[in-house]
């Protein structure tokens, strides 16, 4: 949707991903691994976004970079979101926003992609739980290569990984059973229920 608003797919992902963590100072080889494309490409971005002040240039961090090793962090330019910007709130909104909507894409095409699913759970980064040991818990008759294409997709859209776990009908009654101490930090993690055919 971002990327129909802002006329570039690489503008709306870079957005995406300052927005995710707005005082994260970035530089131009660690977005162009992020969005996997072409330098140029986030290079014109980053000069567009910043003649518009949305984003601003800021100082390396020297006294980091050289501790964990990084060389040439002394020559790099980072670039970080711009929050005292007349739009940030607009936009932060706006792409909170269009996140939810991709994740509901996510989850549907989960749903009728991934197999015969009893369970669909979301914790973690779609909950804002930063202790849950997933983000996504799938229980069913799933269909591996089809639940992984869809979440590697989702992945390339935002720059960040999804942790989630598979498990067999049989597997999830057995482990609750059992009291598995994984499951259980699962769901006890602030949850939400996309799918709930079995009794938890």
């Amino acid at each position: 949707m971002l990327e129909h608003l802002f006329g570039s797919k690489t503008r709306a992902d870079m957005l995406r991903i300052f927005f995710r963590e707005p005082q994260k100072a970035l530089y131009v080889r660690e977005l162009t691994r992020l969005l996997d494309t072409q330098i140029n490409a986030v290079r014109r971005e980053i000069e567009s976004l910043t003649s518009l002040g949305l984003l601003i240039e800021k100082e390396a961090d020297l006294t980091a970079a050289l501790a964990a090793g990084e060389a040439g962090a002394a020559l790099r330019k980072y670039y970080v979101v711009n929050m005292d910007h007349i739009l940030y709130n607009e936009l932060r909104a706006l792409i909170l926003r269009s996140q939810i909507v991709d994740e509901q894409a996510l989850l549907k095409e989960l749903r009728e992609k991934g197999g015969t699913i009893d369970i669909l759970l979301i914790t973690g980064v779609f909950t804002g739980d930063k202790h849950a040991p997933v983000d996504m818990l799938i229980v069913g008759d799933i269909k591996p290569q089809r639940v992984a294409k869809s979440i590697e997709n989702y992945e390339a859209r935002f720059g960040s990984s999804i942790r989630y776990t598979t498990m067999t009908r049989q597997e999830f009654v057995d482990r609750r059973h059992m009291m598995d101490k994984f499951l259980f930090s699962i769901l006890e993690a602030e949850h939400i229920f996309i799918v709930k055919e079995l009794d938890v």
